[in-house]
């Protein structure tokens, strides 16, 4: 079965490596770069974020730019809490079990966990010795990934990009086990050791006839969430809800939005929602990983015309905002210092 998983992988490119959409778009970068006359031009996009979203600055922190009725209840903790400490964290932020943990710096669904009780809580941070994120679960229908840009000039801003998020599940007939599902399932095959490891205990046993059981509640690709372009739905009264949210986001002008809600209406109007994250200039238009509507050249294309609107902020806010470049020697210390860490990290797992 691996075998044609690997097979059925290279054939799909939704399933490419990362480096396999930025490799080719290098030339480009570097010329946004020369007409910058500096190669980290693009961490003046976001002032209020370190280093503009470079995958180094901290997840709690970050959140905390949200406006408090539109972000979830999270605690930081810090590898040195003891358990007791989290414990009455919790207390005092109302978040009960079931809950969110995720590393305080990191990406791409890494070490992203739903808790189910005080013990798996304690044996995760007891395995993970890092700053740790824990966030109430915001148990909602939907979730979507909304790219927004706004140049620092300009009144109003632009929705690039809509992603609808399909959680991996499969459908019960009655007679086969968990197990049995998702081994047939197209999708769900491929992240079968994934699913092991979150629902082993669940694996032989039969779901009723047409129930949906939902295989992980991560959105992120990595652990087999589709995403789905919902370019679509971009709307005037959403640009008006995010040119509001924008603006309720001090120093933001670049990225994508990670947001829960249980209806599209909703949404629309900024009603009942929770952003789960920013994510700034290494943000991605994920609608191109639709695969059923995009192709790779489409795709390659949707992120050169991304980054040429990056490089539009990030000038814009260094010439008419005195915002500055950070240094090229203090930017690559920092992504040295993430590889390291993420290397720690995927030797614990």
């Amino acid at each position: 079965m691996k075998y044609r998983i690997k097979y059925y992988k290279i054939f799909n490119w939704e399933y490419w490596p990362s480096s396999f959409f930025y490799i080719p778009n290098i030339p480009y970068a570097f010329y946004l770069a020369w007409r910058a006359k500096k190669l980290t031009f693009f961490t003046a996009a976001n002032p209020s974020i370190k280093s503009s979203g470079n995958g180094t600055e901290s997840k709690y922190e970050t959140i905390q730019l949200i406006p408090e009725n539109l972000r979830p209840k999270s605690l930081l903790i810090k590898s040195t809490t003891n358990f007791n400490s989290v414990l009455e964290g919790l207390i005092e932020k109302k978040i009960t079990f079931p809950l969110i943990a995720k590393p305080d710096i990191g990406f791409r669904g890494l070490l992203v966990r739903k808790i189910k009780s005080k013990n798996e809580l304690k044996e995760y941070l007891e395995k993970y010795k890092i700053d740790i994120i824990i966030q109430e679960y915001v148990n909602m229908n939907n979730e979507c990934g909304i790219f927004y840009i706004r140049n620092p000039k300009a009144q109003k801003g632009t929705i690039t990009s809509i992603t609808l998020k399909r959680f991996l599940s499969v459908r019960g007939d009655g007679t086969s086990t968990l197990k049995d599902l998702v081994l047939n399932d197209e999708r769900a095959k491929l992240y079968f050791d994934i699913i092991c490891k979150t629902n082993f205990s669940e694996l032989e046993k039969i779901p009723k006839k047409n129930e949906l059981i939902r295989l992980s509640v991560i959105g992120n690709h990595s652990k087999g969430t589709q995403f789905i372009n919902g370019n679509y739905l971009i709307s005037k009264k959403l640009h008006e809800t995010f040119d509001k949210i924008n603006k309720s986001i001090d120093g933001w002008y670049y990225g994508r939005l990670d947001i829960k809600y249980n209806s599209f209406e909703e949404l629309e109007r900024g009603e009942n929602i929770k952003i789960l994250e920013i994510n700034g200039i290494i943000a991605e238009p994920t609608h191109i990983y639709d695969s059923e509507n995009f192709t790779y050249l489409e795709a390659l294309k949707e992120i050169r015309n991304h980054w040429k609107n990056l490089y539009n902020i990030s000038t814009t806010n260094h010439k008419a905002l005195k915002i500055p470049y950070k240094n090229t020697r203090e930017f690559s210390k920092e992504i040295l210092q993430l590889k390291n860490y993420i290397s720690t990290i995927k030797n614990i797992i």
